[in-house]
């Protein structure tokens, strides 16, 4: 590896030159905290690169469960992106508007539904605008296709899998929470939940990955994994607040070839709101992962 990038992140030069191909998809995916005071839709009205798709992941998620954004069923993601266009054979370019935050976990989702060809924007929106590349407020519609899912359950684990897993250290545990949520000096931002990590988690902040929203090299994201007290040849089960950040350490673990990995979809959101979980304050304990 030298200073190269990972092979799942196109940058805005490459996607300029791509836009209008008839098997391209660029979706919009962004999702933001209420404390980074930035509203989505309203981002995406004003004005998305020509062409995006408005993908949100609140709608797109299983409403059946009372946890946010939960993986949707694979019927119920082919039917959805369908309707958008999209097919799974499609090359699919997924952005956000920080750059490195909500965009791998749809990146993930497609992946984990069956398709393969697909992307992140590196530098995201803000990105893209900086530069001064052109936008449309425009909705873009395209005719209605047929996804077929090829659902992979294994990358995904539930909250008895997640016991299982805390309970032998089967599989390192590693959180994209901020580092002050982890050790339990900062409050978690949804209410009634505790606040700490799981026993035996590593602490990787999701914004270690990036910079100005653009992705690490590949030599500077394995520094920052194995700095973290990650093994690269073990297993990782990724996590977060609720699963959406979690994803942007899939999408490190992939780019370094790893791919013996999980993600827990329930994550904080779910741990963290029950009282039979076990949860301990403080840094992660040390050569423990």
């Amino acid at each position: 590896m030298s200073e190269e990038k990972s092979r799942f992140v196109v940058s805005a030069d490459w996607l300029q030159a791509e836009l209008g191909k008839p098997d391209l998809r660029v979706l919009d995916a962004s999702f933001y905290l209420p404390a980074q005071k930035r509203d989505a839709d309203a981002e995406y009205a004003g004005g998305h690169i020509p062409g995006a798709i408005r993908f949100d992941q609140d709608k797109i998620a299983d409403h059946s469960v009372a946890l946010p954004h939960t993986i949707p069923s694979p019927d119920q993601f082919a039917a959805e992106v369908g309707k958008l266009g999209i097919g799974e054979n499609d090359r699919i370019v997924v952005y956000d508007g920080i750059g490195m935050f909500a965009s791998p976990r749809v990146w993930w989702l497609f992946r984990v539904m069956g398709a393969r060809n697909v992307f992140v924007l590196d530098g995201g929106l803000d990105g893209w605008t900086a530069e001064g590349r052109a936008l449309e407020t425009s909705t873009p519609r395209y005719e209605p296709k047929t996804f077929t899912p090829s659902y992979d359950a294994e990358r995904v684990v539930n909250l008895d899998t997640m016991r299982e897993i805390v309970d032998s250290r089967a599989l390192q545990i590693a959180d994209a929470r901020s580092a002050g949520r982890f050790a339990a000096v900062e409050p978690e931002p949804r209410a009634g939940m505790r606040s700490g990590h799981m026993p035996g988690a590593r602490s990787l902040p999701s914004g270690v990955f990036a910079n100005g929203g653009r992705f690490k090299t590949l030599p500077q994201l394995k520094q920052t994994i194995e700095d973290a007290g990650i093994d690269l040849s073990k297993p990782v089960v990724t996590s977060c607040g609720s699963g959406i950040t979690a994803a942007i350490i899939t999408l490190a673990l992939e780019s370094l070839g790893h791919t013996d990995n999980k993600l827990y979809d329930g994550s904080w959101s779910e741990w963290g709101s029950r009282e039979d979980t076990p949860v301990v304050t403080g840094p992660p304990e040390p050569g423990k992962a």
